[in-house]
């Protein structure tokens, strides 16, 4: 037997914040791809401290629903799963190239396949511009139009800016677009300038992020221009500084995004059969254009 764990934030202050990762479970659990689909929560429930004994499997993928390498993928899950021997050089990553490393789990004794977070994936790059077809209603949407990929951005974390750079990058070399740029909430470039940085009238903007919460439905809305008060909404598109802003919300809420988690569990090994692919046809049917 074999099971699928995700494990994301969560919150205590917004009951949205897990939807996401219920959501992609519930649609590889569908596609039968694993035995077992569980999900773990740094501040809800069950805990990573107790997700494995939730667990019958012996043989456990664990692909951590986070946007970058560093403290959460580095330190908190490994601790609180109780990998043994857990070292964040196992990945030999340059902080965007993480992939996977095979342990021990202490107190159960199950053998973990830990992933590194999906936000670093490939995959994530076809998710962001997936997020703008459903953002526009557009299946085709590219010519005529610039694409803004948005992080948080901390000195903190030099990771944090890596992950979207490297998205932002690969958006580019589709050659799709008119024009990307990667901009951030607390470091620059900043997305409060957004419509300096585009000529093409109309902009797509994705935040690279995990779930919808503060930042992404009242900062980002905000500082670019969107609205003076997020409590009262806004249009998409919105026109701002003679620009048309289609704001798509959190990567994370977009179907597609099981199948990162899909794909991170295949690359450590799991035999998921074609479930990427039956995941990827599902979700392309299921997605809808934002209001």
């Amino acid at each position: 037997m074999s099971a699928l764990v995700i494990v994301a934030h969560g919150s205590h202050l917004n009951p949205d914040s897990s939807t996401p990762t219920y959501d992609h479970a519930d649609t590889i659990r569908a596609v039968g791809a694993f035995d077992e689909v569980r999900t773990g929560f740094w501040k809800e429930e069950p805990s990573f401290r107790e997700v494995l004994r939730t667990v019958d499997s012996d043989e456990v993928y664990v692909v951590p629903l986070f946007v970058s390498e560093g403290y959460f993928t580095e330190q908190v899950i490994p601790r609180e799963l109780r990998l043994r021997e857990w070292d964040p050089e196992a990945w030999e990553s340059d902080g965007t190239s993480a992939t996977d490393v095979t342990l021990t789990a202490e107190d159960t004794g199950q053998t973990i396949h830990y992933c590194g977070p999906v936000g670093t994936h490939d995959s994530m790059t076809d998710v962001i511009v997936r997020r703008a077809e459903s953002v526009t209603g557009d299946p085709d949407v590219g010519d005529g139009f610039g694409l803004c990929v948005v992080g948080h951005g901390t000195k903190r974390n030099e990771n944090s800016a890596k992950a979207i750079e490297y998205h932002a990058r690969r958006v580019e070399e589709m050659d799709r677009f008119d024009e990307v740029r990667a901009l951030f909430m607390d470091e620059d470039p900043e997305i409060d300038d957004v419509t300096d940085y585009f000529e093409a009238e109309d902009v797509v903007v994705v935040p690279l992020f995990i779930a919808d919460g503060f930042h992404t439905q009242e900062d980002i809305p905000e500082d670019m221009g969107l609205t003076d008060d997020y409590r009262t909404g806004w249009e998409t598109p919105a026109t701002v500084d003679g620009h048309r802003i289609w704001y798509a919300g959190a990567v994370g809420t977009e179907p597609l995004m099981a199948d990162v988690v899909l794909e991170r569990a295949a690359d450590a090994g799991a035999d998921v059969g074609n479930a990427v692919e039956t995941v990827r046809e599902r979700t392309r049917q299921t997605g809808s254009p934002a209001d």
